[in-house]
């Protein structure tokens, strides 16, 4: 009982101390739109590194480590290349069941500065949630404890999705179980991070079927209509999204298990 105690309050004093820092960020005086987005996902990334800096050194003592360079040139094209197939597969077959039309091209100023900005999001929401926290839970209880425990919280800050109906939802938790489980199969949180920035920056600056947050341009003017259209969530909320993200977890899985069983 101490131990789960113990915990829980080390989770609520890094997500609400994270939280409550973040809510003091000031706004930058300037009128370009990029560099305010890029200052407004650079200080929750720069907090939660502070808060995971200190978590782990500081009142872990070394003890839990967030892994970031195991085999790191492998994990890298890992991460990239499921990252491509994980977005690719989606908007490919929505392609081509004319599920998914182009209407038109939108010019894009700054165009790698919302790219900088997407992945400093990315980085954010991976080390918020399969960073510190994640191997906390892992530690203290096992691997399931700790994806379940961070899937909750990773679905509760896609809150949007519940207005949306169950599809947007289950798309939002296999999404977080995927990439969790590309975190286990690579054993580096660089891998999901990859994955996760590839389906944000081309899902949303360049296909504009992912959401993002209001403000973030997209490259092509994208409509779906169809069985398997995502409404207004497009791309997520199409149950195309859920069946790809259960295949790809599935594949993980068992690629995992069985590179378990063959050093055991």
């Amino acid at each position: 009982m101490r131990k789960l105690l113990s915990t829980i309050v080390k989770t609520i004093i890094f997500f609400v101390g994270w939280a409550v820092l973040i809510s003091f960020t000031p706004d930058l005086p300037t009128a370009n739109q990029a560099l305010m987005r890029i200052w407004w996902e650079f200080t929750p990334l720069a907090a939660v590194i502070l808060f995971s800096i200190c978590f782990v050194y500081l009142i872990e003592r070394g003890k839990i480590k967030v892994p970031v360079t195991v085999n790191l040139p492998k994990n890298l094209l890992t991460g990239i290349v499921i990252g491509i197939i994980w977005l690719g597969s989606v908007a490919a077959i929505l392609l081509l069941t004319k599920t998914m039309h182009i209407q038109g091209v939108n010019p894009i100023a700054y165009f790698w500065i919302w790219v900088l900005a997407s992945l400093l999001n990315t980085v954010m929401q991976e080390l918020l949630v399969r960073g510190y926290l994640y191997q906390l839970w892992k530690r203290k209880y096992n691997t399931i404890t700790a994806a379940v425990l961070t899937t909750i919280l990773f679905t509760a800050m896609h809150g949007g999705a519940f207005e949306a109906g169950i599809i947007p939802v289950l798309n939002i938790i296999s999404m977080s179980l995927l990439v969790t489980m590309l975190l286990e199969y690579t054993g580096t949180i660089i891998a999901p991070i990859l994955a996760h920035f590839i389906w944000n920056t081309v899902g949303a600056i360049i296909l504009g079927g992912v959401s993002l947050a209001s403000d973030y341009p997209h490259l092509l003017n994208s409509t779906y209509q169809g069985k398997i259209a995502g409404g207004v969530l497009k791309m997520e909320g199409s149950i195309l999204v859920l069946i790809v993200n259960l295949i790809l977890f599935s594949y993980l899985f068992i690629s995992n298990r069985k590179s378990a069983l063959a050093t055991s």
